[in-house]
């Protein structure tokens, strides 16, 4: 897109074997895809040289360098930390104290940094923000979010918004967060705009087909290819906000080119949210395939529910998703269908 619009593009990625496979320059469809249509860097965000080399000459940053898995970062919690944190340090480093050309850095945040969703008590007529969720109660098969102040009162999920309580339930949402406010605290002290994006759960083409730890496209389809079964985690009823991936490019489209998106904070989601069960359902529907799943326990860092308010970027960027869950669903299974014949 950015290309279309005749930007000149340079991309900084490891190209990790995790999210690429094995040999991925030979066979990584995302980096095939562009292979020969930007200036390619490989090498690691946590390098300053490299990192030198790739803000050369450059007048924005568009920042979504970080480790991604939810339920990994709770056990791999220096690397997630020293990635996602130490690397986002190192770059502000560079912006604040070298020589450079940069007028705006655009940060990849995460729903994940609202810990669990907006509620609202209708017992006290007011929001609330439950805190993380007991072991013991979940251990009993109890997932439901109760009231910090008031267990017995009964809370109703509603969109999270910007000026929410920001407060993580998982080591990768903490990152998250410190990536977020570093870029956004740093950035205006030296003359630099910062855009925040808070993207909720992002899917479609491109998306990894490897990766075992984020992405629904890969586990379904995985799961077709191999004949395994699909664990969900707690009863399926956990809510999401499931953002198709072209809409997210339109949004951090607007949030690189317009100046009224410089020095704020969006919600990148659809606006409404969707059990896994349901994601499930629609996976079904449009790929005609059926999907073998089973309930199992819970996830370390996973929350109940949680979807977006987008009125800020509707207003702010004239920006709003336009895709169905159907519509979304089915684009990205033909993608990973194309993928998967050509390999």
């Amino acid at each position: 897109t950015l290309l279309k619009r005749g930007h000149q593009v340079t991309v900084l990625d490891n190209l990790s074997e995790q999210i690429h496979g094995k040999n991925p320059e030979e066979t990584s469809p995302l980096y095939l895809s562009i292979k020969d249509k930007v200036h390619f860097i490989k090498g690691t965000v946590a390098c300053r040289e490299t990192l030198q080399k790739a803000i050369a000459d450059n007048t924005v940053i568009v920042h979504l360098a970080a480790e991604t898995g939810t339920g990994q970062s709770m056990y791999e919690i220096q690397h997630y930390t020293d990635v996602n944190i130490g690397a986002t340090a190192l770059l502000l480093d560079i912006l604040t104290n070298e020589k450079h050309s940069v007028k705006k850095v655009v940060v990849a945040s995460s729903r994940a940094i609202y810990g669990e969703g907006k509620y609202y008590n209708k017992t006290k007529n007011t929001f609330v923000y439950p805190l993380q969720r007991i072991d013991e109660d979940m251990q009993k098969g109890d997932f439901e979010v109760k009231d910090p102040q008031n267990h017995s009162d009964v809370l109703e999920l509603v969109a999270t918004t910007e000026d929410a309580i920001i407060h993580p339930t998982s080591v990768y949402g903490i990152t998250k967060q410190v990536q977020e406010q570093l870029v956004m605290t740093v950035c205006p002290t030296i003359g630099i705009a910062g855009v925040a994006f808070r993207y909720q759960n992002v899917y479609g083409p491109g998306q990894s087909l490897k990766n075992p730890y984020t992405g629904i496209l890969s586990i379904f389809s995985t799961q077709i290819k191999n004949g395994n079964g699909i664990n969900i985690f707690e009863d399926g009823k956990e809510t999401r906000d499931f953002v198709f991936i072209s809409d997210v490019v339109d949004a951090t489209v607007l949030g690189i080119e317009k100046e009224t998106a410089n020095n704020q904070v969006f919600n990148v989601g659809t606006g409404t949210g969707s059990t896994v069960l349901e994601v499930i359902q629609s996976f079904e529907r449009v790929s005609g395939k059926k999907l073998n799943y089973q309930i199992v326990g819970r996830r370390a860092g996973d929350i109940t529910a949680a979807y977006a308010n987008t009125d800020k970027a509707n207003k702010v960027l004239g920006w709003k998703a336009q895709s169905t869950l159907d519509d979304a669903m089915r684009s990205a299974w033909q993608w990973e269908q194309k993928v998967r014949s050509e390999k």
